[in-house]
């Protein structure tokens, strides 16, 4: 199965999101049966490494972030099983891009957070805290999707 992580600018949630799901694929011995990757549906920050924060944040809890930004293009609609956005604004921005098919694709990436729906907020223009914050909701959200399968 082929995931996407989609956020903004692909520096700060997404790649965050799919280096927390590749290590509790790995911890579960199944990296042959899944792939993943992440973008953003923003141009920003194409070839770029995650922000600092966000790799900071990633090694303090044990996980590699090994990912350049990359925006979101109309044949990862076709490519990938799930797409996960990581806002409503995130959602509605790869719903242009998407048709009657693909759009079946598009959840929300909170819909699988036990504690409940919503956004994740975009840490940018945050701090340390905002980051860990949004760690934490991806850690649960991505538990979620794991035990999912």
């Amino acid at each position: 199965m082929k995931i996407l992580f989609v956020c903004l600018g692909n520096i700060c949630r997404s790649p965050l999101a799919e280096a927390i799901f590749n290590e509790k694929v790995r911890q579960r011995g199944l990296q042959k049966e899944f792939q993943s990757d992440s973008c953003g549906t923003g141009n920003y920050h194409i070839g770029d490494w995650p922000d600092g924060r966000a790799i900071k944040c990633a090694q303090k809890n044990n996980i590699l972030i090994n990912h350049l930004g990359r925006q979101l293009t109309r044949s990862d609609l076709e490519d990938f099983d799930l797409i996960l956005a990581m806002d409503r604004s995130n959602l509605k921005n790869i719903f242009a891009l998407a048709n009657t098919e693909t759009k079946s694709k598009v959840k929300l990436m909170r819909s699988y957070d036990p504690l409940g729906t919503g956004d994740v907020p975009d840490p940018y223009y945050g701090n340390e805290k905002d980051f860990d914050e949004v760690f934490e909701i991806l850690d649960r959200s991505v538990e979620g999707l794991v035990k999912s399968f």
